[in-house]
């Protein structure tokens, strides 16, 4: 190494970590071009809002604004908490989200491992096809649907059970039938869009790996069991991970379309809560200090659901 090299990484390091990211952006300062809209973009609509969670802290007022409302510091949670609506809605939140999670994430997974096993060209992209149009439905027009099939009078549902000799029901005033209709009919629109995920983890296994597994007799469902799922074993717990991270934030627009006050016992969520509480109550810090609640909740189960992945497998998110 000769002494103009030595005095360069001499006073490379003597740079201040301003001064040497200055000069990594001026170096590709093409690439922080491409990249400033979506910085700005979320400084803009993410990170400046999160101003406004101060508002949970505060005795807001819209005429006073946030910087001329008073500090009450931890009052609205305890007003939270002290609300049996509020602990209702969050039993009711974990609970749909916990069956939704034990009925509703293995199905993909299904789908996925199904196609899979399809070789019949046309028949397996028909099926895949009739599979993924549900997502692409509007959320407006299933509740529609929803709402049509199970009518009391003419939904087909309750004219199947008519013929048959049973009374009619109407399922959605019934508190006990609200969580079977709200996650069954969410399986049906997410499952078969879910299972491409899977499908493209199932693309990336070594075909040597089945052609061997052939050799050796093994059946196509050890191969599925022995090589397919341990394949895609990472993909599975990521998703995982994102979905417990989601638990609390149940479909709200799909909740406020099929719910009704008969069924707010089995219904009624935290993002509900806070839409009644926030936007029809006008109890704005109320709401805020709830969703700032509902927040922290999802971030700390992200967290632990990470990090037991990452203790007891190779796969995580961070």
């Amino acid at each position: 190494m000769n002494k103009l090299d030595t005095n360069k990484q001499g006073a490379s390091s003597s740079m201040s970590p301003f001064a040497a990211l200055l000069g990594r952006i001026k170096a590709d300062w093409q690439v922080y071009v491409l990249l400033a809209p979506m910085v700005i973009w979320f400084i803009v609509f993410l990170y400046v809002p999160m101003g406004g969670l101060q508002i949970a802290f505060k005795d807001f007022s819209l005429f006073r604004g946030i910087s001329g409302s008073s500090w009450v510091g931890f009052e609205h949670f305890y007003t939270l908490f002290e609300d049996e609506n509020f602990l209702r809605a969050i039993q009711n939140t974990f609970v749909i989200s916990f069956y939704g999670l034990i009925f509703g994430f293995p199905i993909p997974i299904m789908l996925a491992l199904m196609f899979n096993e399809i070789h019949h060209f046309v028949f397996k992209r028909v099926a895949q096809t009739i599979a993924y149009l549900p997502h692409f439905i509007s959320v407006v027009i299933v509740a529609g649907l929803v709402i049509s099939f199970l009518s009391p009078t003419t939904g087909i549902v309750n004219l199947a059970l008519d013929a048959l000799g049973f009374d009619k029901i109407y399922f959605l005033t019934n508190p006990e039938y609200f969580r079977a209709i709200f996650i069954g009919s969410n399986i049906w629109k997410e499952a078969g869009f879910d299972s491409i995920v899977y499908l493209a983890a199932i693309a990336s296994v070594n075909p040597s790996l089945y052609e061997s597994a052939k050799v050796d007799g093994a059946t196509r469902f050890q191969m599925m069991y022995k090589i397919t799922l341990p394949t895609i074993l990472p993909t599975i717990l990521i998703m995982l991970i994102i979905k417990i991270g989601n638990m609390v934030e149940v479909g709200f627009e799909y909740i406020i379309l099929l719910y009704q006050p008969s069924t707010f016992e089995t219904a009624d969520v935290i993002s509900t809560y806070i839409y009644r509480v926030g936007l029809q109550g006008s109890q704005y810090d109320v709401a805020t200090a709830a969703g700032l609640f509902n927040a922290v909740v999802a971030f700390v189960m992200v967290y632990a659901a990470n990090w037991l992945s990452r203790k007891y497998s190779s796969s995580s998110l961070w």
